[in-house]
């Protein structure tokens, strides 16, 4: 009979976050046994990022059921939202949304007593046209600036593709054997780039480049980067963040 009661009990329960959960990614019962330890998750308590920033969670030890593991991560909006996992490692579960996050919306994601609430911002997106040679920067879909840039050349073609920005440096050295060109080819290269965003773990970034501002607007010359002048390079800078969604495309 005690038994029967709390079976009861939990199906009632389950029913109950299932409903409340319309919007979540995946609905489990928080603090189930399926719920590894978790050392980690981003976003962070409390951050705004843009509304294409994947989930990620790290779990304190190595996950020997992934399916199960990926069962237990709860993950909540106003609105239902979708979305795909990978795993880095034996302890890294990566869920990256379907299409966008909602914009200004507060995103909840649990798993057993790991829990974290961040905000995702207006919609901050980057179209970087390599027909037109132009750089537009919008928000909560309106245009702000359109600026003259120049991609990737014949032969080192800037991949089409939607990209989140990955990270960010005030300034960085770009040298060309990280993608493959050793310093003995005429195309080798040791720059120091300023107002940088990482669009890929290749090697693809949006940054200033001084040295190409005659092409840009006109031209692709670079080795697969989005190039922009200084001033439009810094402004971007403080206008996209972690997260921001950048479309390249002919």
């Amino acid at each position: 009979m005690r038994s029967a009661i709390r079976y009861l009990f939990l199906a009632t329960v389950i029913v109950a976050l299932a409903a409340f959960g319309s919007g979540a990614a995946t609905a489990t019962l928080i603090g189930s046994p399926s719920a590894q330890a978790v050392a980690a998750i981003g976003p962070s308590n409390g951050q705004v990022v843009g509304v294409a920033h994947p989930v990620t969670i790290h779990f304190a030890a190595p996950v020997p059921d992934r399916a199960r593991a990926e069962e237990s991560i709860d993950i909540r909006t106003t609105q239902p939202i979708t979305g795909t996992f990978a795993w880095t490692d034996d302890r890294e579960a990566v869920w990256t949304p379907t299409g966008f996050l909602p914009a200004n919306a507060r995103i909840s994601v649990a798993v057993g007593n790991a829990h974290t609430d961040f905000r995702t911002n207006a919609g901050v997106f980057g179209d970087a046209d390599m027909s037109t040679h132009t750089f537009t920067l919008s928000v909560g879909g309106t245009v702000v600036r359109t600026m003259p840039a120049s991609m990737g050349k014949p032969g080192w073609e800037t991949p089409s593709g939607t990209w989140p920005v990955l990270e960010k440096f005030r300034s960085v050295m770009f040298d060309s054997r990280t993608i493959g060109i050793p310093l003995s080819s005429p195309e080798g290269y040791v720059i120091k780039g300023e107002f940088a965003e990482r669009l890929t773990w290749s090697g693809v970034f949006i940054h200033s480049a001084p040295w190409s501002v005659e092409q840009q607007g006109n031209s692709n010359v670079s080795h697969g980067c989005i190039n922009l002048a200084p001033d439009d390079a810094e402004w971007v800078y403080h206008a996209i963040g972690v997260g921001d969604p950048v479309v390249t495309h002919w």
